[in-house]
């Protein structure tokens, strides 16, 4: 039976795991093992059978700021989703947005947002598409680090009221 929850830090190398299993094919930022115990308070992971068999995070970054003016939107970055191969299909990474999204936005989180490739799931979750230059210049602190940056990033930017 599939169970979607907070991560624990019992979490950690399989989130690991599973996230660089998907770098590692270009689909995402691969993760050292200290930033997702500095970010495990973002996770959510997907267990069946006592197995974590998904993950994703939710970071969050603050107030909206557009035209040098503060909007009435907090922003959360959706990131870090992913779900064993033999797991896909099966509306595993369907279940972990959808409970994510539920538990940010009970604290506030009124629009999130992502960098994907996968711009058909997102559709489907109720993301739009929008230019990468419209998301805040923090964000792009994380992407330092990719081999794309800033040049030859082909990620899609896509947003979701909340």
């Amino acid at each position: 039976m599939l169970m979607i929850r907070k991560a624990a830090i019992g979490d950690v190398e399989a989130i690991k795991s599973i996230i660089n299993a998907h770098a590692k094919k270009g689909l995402m930022l691969p993760r050292a093992t200290y930033e997702v115990y500095e970010t495990i308070r973002d996770f959510y992971v997907a267990q069946e059978n006592r197995k974590v068999i998904g993950c994703c995070a939710i970071h969050i970054y603050g107030r909206e700021y557009k035209d040098n003016t503060i909007t009435e939107h907090v922003l959360g970055e959706l990131r870090s989703l992913a779900v064993l191969p033999a797991n896909q299909g099966n509306d595993v990474g369907t279940e972990l947005v959808e409970y994510a999204i539920s538990d940010v936005k009970s604290i506030g989180i009124t629009k999130v947002f992502t960098l994907t490739y996968v711009k058909d799931f997102f559709k489907k979750m109720k993301f739009w598409e929008i230019k990468r230059h419209e998301l805040p210049q923090k964000i792009w602190s994380d992407c330092k680090g990719c081999i794309k940056f800033p040049d030859e990033c082909d990620e899609t930017a896509m947003v979701r009221e909340i």
